[in-house]
């Protein structure tokens, strides 16, 4: 009898069945308009299935590592990543489209394994790296081993003194024309690599950002390809590596730190695509100073599609969980309420939702820039890749700073509960918050937007035209006094007076004062999103119903960014204190409008319960028989520990 309490039923929890009987609207159409078509839904799917169905990892992931030793948890995930990688080579022999990328993303990598991977920049940043910056030769020598595993490589450039300003960087490279070698030296205990994933036991190479010196030149920070390790695992002559201890979150990435006692690598160990090294030490510079950046463009655009996905799982558990807790004096002849009915709970998840639909449009906006803009590089046209830049910081920045705060608001939202490792959450805003200052610390990163708006504003008073990102700096908008807030691009155009009259603002003041330099930035980040939400509406060839849904959204998206900044819109907007109480009454009626589709929401998100790994968010809803079940099963009750008095005689006998 007693085992039957804690077993989980069959079927699902009426209340969370409840909910989806409510659905006003097809949510495997609105899965397919966010994975871009029905054939991309079913690919994703098809993809999900192979590799986490797979025998070879079946039933492995979802293990409580946290009960684990440090060197268990190791050899745990790293066998999880291999396991994981060999599965997505036999996907690509099927055919399956995007296995790799797929195996280091939020969603189906995180299913098997959700607090990172400790092979992750091997594919993430030492092959691109490798691809990008080496020469042909290079590439045909190393990236077939590379590619099967032969060699595991990390990408070393953040030191423990430097991080964004990668022009401080300390690491010292000088060329040794006697022995046509490069001397790798740290001079110092701030000029040791910190970070890396995969460094602490895992990479046997990486590619080393470091101070080129020839001919007692410096010439600025360049990559070279660095063995660290032997067959064995053991480090080499000249070599220190080790990892760095335990985080806040991302704990099987293996971060790792690394120095240098003039440790000696051959002059073919300079990546040289775009800048080389002869013979005799004379040094022949790239041919744009900044190709070499091209990597971190593409982290940055990966990050902001991936966070976003992390953000949905956030709320797919925040939301069921919502759904199916009740709380508070019930009504006669009533149970307890949902907590998903409390307005106030509605405000915390349901502007959430709306922001992941936007953040999703926006990011994937920039994902096919960046795509354009590397054939136009491979053409020699390089016009675009400042844009690029710039909105690759912008996501970067908005979106990870926003799920970061908005995860820790959808953790508290679910109470106690929400505090369980088990729960998913913890785990989420660990992997988000960590993307914050990694890639690029944010606030470093919107002094580099800020100054790429004001270089648009020069430009324009040259009669060079603003990128179509900025269009809006030189919209005088018709000197229009009249306020849009019903229209959706009225709603642009509101955000983009608020960004226009920011960069303004900052000319006025100059880059030296990086408030304005942050705030600027900011705004220009959510107009583009605000932007790109509202051309996503009008081109979606969707269902009425679902075109209402997906309007509510947006309009609510709009209304609580200015409702949170209302002085901003207030000075630059036009909008006056009527406008902002018309504002509140419209969030209001549309927390109302939403409510009925909120689980709906979520689940059209289609993220599968072993990726999801919470006992808060499972599809059946069965919550409390999941979390009963997970601190029975867990690694503490398995293991027999003393007792305090036990402890206390023992202390006493010595004293």
């Amino acid at each position: 009898m007693e085992e039957e309490m804690f077993k989980i039923p069959a079927g699902q929890n009426p209340d969370i069945s409840e909910e989806r009987r409510r659905i006003t609207f097809n949510q495997e159409e609105l899965t397919n308009l966010l994975d871009g078509s029905a054939e991309e839904t079913a690919e994703r799917r098809n993809l999900e299935t192979f590799i986490l169905d797979h025998p070879v990892l079946k039933g492995r992931a979802g293990r409580e590592v946290e009960s684990m030793s440090a060197q268990e948890r190791y050899e745990y995930e790293l066998d999880l990543a291999c396991r994981l990688m060999l599965v997505t080579r036999l996907a690509e022999e099927e055919g399956m489209n995007h296995a790799v990328r797929g195996m280091f993303g939020a969603g189906l990598g995180a299913g098997v394994l959700p607090d990172g991977n400790p092979i992750n920049l091997h594919f993430v940043m030492f092959l691109p790296t490798l691809m990008g910056q080496g020469s042909p030769d290079q590439i045909a020598e190393l990236v077939g081993a590379a590619w099967n595993l032969e060699l595991v490589g990390t990408y070393a450039q953040t030191e423990l003194g430097h991080g964004s300003f990668i022009r401080g960087l300390e690491l010292q490279a000088e060329y040794d024309p006697g022995s046509e070698e490069f001397v790798l030296n740290s001079p110092t205990i701030t000029s040791f690599k910190w970070w890396p994933g995969g460094l602490g036991r895992t990479a046997s190479h990486a590619v080393v950002m470091a101070q080129l010196k020839t001919l007692g030149v410096d010439r600025g920070v360049h990559p070279f390809l660095v063995q660290l390790r032997n067959g064995q695992g053991d480090t080499l002559p000249g070599v220190l590596a080790a990892p760095i201890g335990p985080k806040l979150g991302m704990n099987a990435n293996d971060n790792g730190y690394l120095g240098f006692r003039h440790h000696r690598i051959p002059r073919s160990a300079l990546l040289n695509k775009n800048a080389r090294v002869e013979a005799d030490g004379s040094y022949v510079a790239p041919p744009r100073e900044k190709l070499g950046y091209a990597t971190m463009v593409f982290v940055r655009v990966a990050i902001g599609l991936d966070v976003t996905v992390q953000l949905k799982k956030a709320l797919t558990i925040a939301v069921r969980y919502s759904s199916v807790r009740r709380q508070g004096e019930p009504s006669p002849n009533c149970r307890e309420p949902k907590i998903l009915d409390y307005q106030a709970q509605q405000h915390k998840l349901f502007p959430t939702i709306a922001l992941a639909v936007g953040f999703e449009m926006a990011s994937k906006a920039v994902w096919e820039m960046y795509n354009n803009v590397q054939n136009e590089i491979e053409q020699g046209d390089f016009d675009h890749l400042p844009e690029l830049h710039a909105l690759s910081c912008s996501m970067k920045v908005l979106i990870t700073g926003e799920s970061a705060s908005t995860i820790d608001l959808l953790r508290r939202a679910c109470g106690g509960h929400g505090f369980m490792t088990n729960s998913g959450l913890p785990r989420i805003f660990g992997m988000v918050t960590a993307a914050c200052t990694y890639e690029g610390e944010n606030t470093v990163l919107q002094l580099q937007i800020a100054r790429f708006l004001l270089k648009c504003v020069a430009q324009l008073e040259e009669g060079i035209p603003a990128p179509p990102s900025c269009s809006y700096i030189n919209n005088t908008f018709g000197h229009k006094s009249t306020v849009d807030i019903i229209s959706d691009f009225g709603l642009v155009e509101l955000f983009e007076k608020v960004s226009a009259g920011k960069v303004q603002e900052l000319v006025g003041a100059g880059a030296a004062n990086q408030i304005l330099c942050c705030e600027a930035a900011d705004a220009h980040a959510r107009s583009f999103v605000i932007s790109e939400f509202a051309q996503g509406l009008s081109r979606a060839s969707v269902s009425p119903n679902l075109k209402g849904v997906m309007s509510n959204l947006y309009r609510l998206l709009s209304t609580s960014w200015i409702l949170q900044n209302s002085a901003e819109f207030l000075r630059y907007g036009n909008l006056t204190f009527e406008h902002l109480d018309q504002l509140r009454q419209d969030r209001d009626q549309l927390l109302t409008l939403i409510r009925p589709n909120a689980v709906g929401l979520v689940d059209a998100f289609d993220i599968r319960d072993d990726v999801l790994q919470s006992t808060l968010g499972c599809s059946d809803g069965w919550v409390y028989h999941r979390l009963f079940q997970a601190a029975r099963w867990s690694g503490e009750n398995m293991k027999r520990t003393p007792t305090a008095p036990t402890i206390m005689d023992a202390l006493r006998s010595k004293l």
